[in-house]
C-alpha cells in the first residue's frame, strides 16, 4: 500500500485553479478590466473566484451590468448585496438611457435583449475598457462552445469565431490594438452542474428565484414566462400559479421558468443532473428566433 499523500485536485479545485489563474494574468497583463455581472449564478460564480483571486486585496477593476429594465427584481437585490459586501464600483449602462441618448433605437419589435449590444459596447468605448470578463459557459450553447478564453473584439467590438487565437498549453494571446477589447471567459470549462457544486461548496449567495417558489406564470412557445405588464398577454393566454424554478436570468420578459419542487442547492443539482437539456436551450426565448441567434448576436457584440 502506498505511504505518499495524494496531491491530485477534485474537479472543481482544478477548475477554480484555472479560473484564479485566468483572472490574474488579465489583472496582470491588461490596463483597466472589467467584470461584466448580470447577477445571475455564473456571474455571481465569477466574482466569487475574483474575489479568491485576489484576496486579501479587493478585487481590482469594476463591475458592469447591462440594466434592460426588464431585469427580476431578486436579481438586483442579490446584485447589490455582492456590490456592498466587496465594496466594488457597480457601473450599470442602462438600455432606456441608450434609447434616450441615441445610441440604440427601440423601433418597438427588437426585444431589450438584443438593445444590450449597442448599451455594451458604448459602455466598454466610453470607460475605455480593455477586457470584459464574461460568465460564458461552453456546455451552455453551440455558439459559446466555440469561444477561445481569450475572445479578440475589433475595433467595432465585433467577434469573428473563424479567425481565434490558439490556446496551445493554455498560453493566452492577450496583444490587441488600439480601440479593441478582449472578452475573458474565466467558466469557459465548466459546466451547469460544476457551477452549483460550487455554489453549495462555498455557500455562495444567489437570487432565491434559482429555487422553487410560487409564481403566476403563463404559457407561451412551450415556455413559461412571468406575469408582467412589460409582457402582456396574447389571445389564448391565460395566467395560473405554479411552484417553478428558473435555470438562468435575464431579461424576463424573455427568460422563461420551469415547473419544480428543487427548493435546495441538493436537489437542484440532482435535477440538473437529470436534465439533457441545457438551461439557455430550455429557458431562453432570445435563443430561440433562429437556429444561429446567439451566434450572430456574439458577432455582433453580445456577451
Amino acid at each position: 500500500m502506498s505511504t505518499l499523500p495524494d496531491y491530485r485536485l477534485s474537479q472543481l479545485d482544478e477548475l477554480e485553479a484555472e479560473s484564479i489563474h485566468i483572472f490574474r494574468e488579465v489583472a496582470a497583463e491588461f490596463e483597466k478590466p472589467v467584470l461584466m455581472f448580470s447577477g445571475g449564478k455564473d456571474s455571481i460564480v465569477m466574482l466569487r473566484l475574483a474575489e479568491k483571486a485576489f484576496y486579501p486585496a479587493k478585487v481590482p477593476f469594476p463591475v458592469l451590468q447591462v440594466d434592460t429594465g426588464y431585469d427580476f427584481p431578486e436579481v438586483l437585490a442579490c446584485r447589490d448585496r455582492w456590490v456592498e459586501r466587496l465594496g466594488l464600483r457597480l457601473h450599470v449602462a442602462s438600455v432606456e438611457q441608450a434609447i434616450k441618448d441615441g445610441i440604440v433605437v427601440d423601433d418597438g419589435k427588437t426585444p431589450r435583449n438584443r438593445l444590450q449590444i449597442g448599451t455594451l459596447l458604448n459602455a466598454l468605448e466610453t470607460e475605455g475598457y480593455t477586457a470584459a470578463f464574461g460568465g460564458g459557459r461552453r456546455d451552455e450553447e453551440k455558439a459559446r462552445a466555440k469561444e477561445r478564453v481569450y475572445s479578440h473584439r475589433d475595433e467595432f467590438g465585433q467577434w469573428d469565431p473563424k479567425n481565434q487565437r490558439p490556446e496551445l498549453w493554455s498560453l493566452y494571446n492577450g496583444r490587441i490594438h488600439e480601440g479593441e477589447h478582449m472578452r475573458i471567459f474565466p467558466l469557459s470549462n465548466w459546466t451547469e452542474l460544476d457551477i452549483w457544486d460550487y455554489i453549495g461548496r462555498e455557500k455562495v449567495d444567489i437570487p432565491e428565484i434559482y429555487f422553487a417558489h410560487q409564481r403566476r406564470v403563463f404559457e407561451r412557445g412551450g415556455m413559461l414566462f412571468t406575469e408582467t405588464e412589460n409582457n402582456p398577454l396574447r389571445e389564448g393566454e391565460t395566467v395560473s400559479e405554479r411552484t417553478v424554478r428558473f435555470r438562468t436570468v435575464g431579461d424576463m420578459t424573455l427568460t422563461g421558468c420551469l415547473e419544480s419542487d428543487a427548493d435546495t442547492v441538493e436537489k437542484v443539482i440532482e435535477e440538473v443532473a437529470a436534465s439533457r437539456i441545457t438551461e439557455r436551450g430550455a429557458t431562453r426565448g432570445d435563443d430561440k428566433f433562429s437556429e444561429a441567434a446567439m451566434e450572430d448576436r456574439k458577432k455582433e457584440g453580445y456577451f
